[in-house]
């Protein structure tokens, strides 16, 4: 007997919950595209981007997902025959690496697993040996596949240590409008982000930011694509140059609401401080669970657990019924396992804490874990649910 007829819930890592009013701030008749309110919503959505961002780079909207703005940055920066270190601390950083080898970039990768972050001063190492080929440093904030949370901070230090010049360029996908950052401040030249996660918009635009420094080595970085060329969009001539051509007038519309919630009614370190206290109440719960043996975070290490994401795996138990029957029988969503390391994709599944989330939601959904551990008799501490409640309410 199926017990989900009511209103779904998604927790998955993105897409992430849209919220009401962000949809139906979309709900609207296209607009004039050339001129009038349009310019004004999209000058007021670089602005409270810039803020999410911390930074007084420059941000730029590409209709397209996080893989492509991968490339965007790629692109903006670099050229065939150029080199990077990638660092990697799951799927993703990996799949950054395959995309600018793809488009010829030579890449030295450095793994550094998927249970926790990467070593920076391991990374200076390689800086220090390099001979000046190396042009930029890409890094993954979080990972969403192993739920790893990377410091960046930690990164430019060690990348200033060294004296070195390559550019630091860092994905935000999983972890903008979550987790702290802070782009000016850490050092961060180039930064990548989706509007589908912690900016709370239906998949669709996605974001680089630069700073003064990305700006002038793209002047004299040799561009093949005019859709991917930052330059115009940063500095237009008309308002079609931002978006190449049609904008994302939909999009917009719910992006200008997302972020208002985020920046002027709560504000972003609010947003932040929400995101700390939500994940620890799923770590409570997790790490309760864990004491059967069964099921465990992925991550051990506190410091290096993501305020988005997180990823759940186990030695012992095929997960796959889980997920079916959270889904099937009660109506929660969680998101699929990545496989990564030693561990197949039915050995994990991941609780996607980011975006429009509430005690309720938070709360409901562990709760449905827990009744799905029972259903299926998967070995599961006592108390999980009290823990996390004991968190939310502290």
């Amino acid at each position: 007997m199926s017990l989900s007829y009511g209103r779904d819930l998604f927790m998955t890592p993105g897409p992430s919950i849209v919220p009401d009013r962000v949809l139906n701030a979309m709900h609207r008749a296209a607009p004039n595209i050339y001129e009038g309110d349009l310019v004004e919503t999209t000058d007021r959505i670089l602005d409270n981007l810039r803020k999410v961002a911390r930074t007084t780079g420059d941000p730029t909207i590409y209709i397209s997902n996080g893989h492509g703005v991968w490339e965007a940055a790629l692109h903006n920066v670099l050229q065939p025959g150029d080199k990077v270190l990638c660092l990697a601390t799951g799927i993703f950083g990996h799949g950054w690496a395959n995309v600018a080898a793809t488009m010829g970039i030579e890449v030295e990768l450095i793994d550094f697993g998927t249970s926790g972050s990467f070593d920076p001063e391991k990374v200076a190492e390689v800086l220090r040996a390099d001979t000046g080929q190396i042009k930029a440093v890409l890094a993954t904030h979080t990972d969403t596949s192993s739920s790893v949370t990377n410091d960046i901070a930690a990164l430019r230090a060690a990348i200033d240590e060294t004296g070195h010049h390559a550019l630091l360029m860092v994905d935000c996908i999983a972890s903008l409008g979550c987790e702290p950052f802070e782009m000016d401040a850490w050092g961060v030249d180039v930064m990548v982000a989706g509007c589908q996660k912690g900016l709370m918009v239906p998949p669709g635009v996605a974001f680089t930011f630069h700073n003064k420094k990305a700006a002038e080595v793209s002047e004299s970085t040799q561009k093949l694509s005019p859709y991917w060329d930052w330059i115009p969009r940063t500095d237009p001539d008309h308002m079609y140059m931002r978006f190449n051509g049609t904008p994302p007038t939909h999009h917009l519309f719910g992006l200008e609401e997302s972020l208002k919630m985020l920046v002027d009614e709560e504000g972003i370190e609010n947003v932040w401080a929400r995101h700390a206290k939500q994940a620890q109440a799923v770590w409570a719960a997790v790490d309760t669970w864990a004491s059967a043996g069964a099921i465990r975070c992925n991550v051990h290490n506190i410091a290096d657990r993501s305020l988005a994401v997180t990823t759940i795996i186990s030695d012992t138990v095929n997960l796959t019924p889980l997920h079916s029957w959270c889904q099937k029988t009660a109506g929660l969503t969680l998101g699929v396992g990545i496989g990564f390391g030693d561990y197949e994709s039915h050995q994990i599944f991941r609780i996607g804490h980011m975006g429009h989330m509430n005690t309720v939601m938070l709360l409901g959904a562990l709760a449905t874990i827990e009744a799905g551990l029972s259903a299926l008799q998967i070995p599961h501490g006592e108390g999980a649910i009290a823990a996390a409640a004991k968190v939310l309410s502290s």
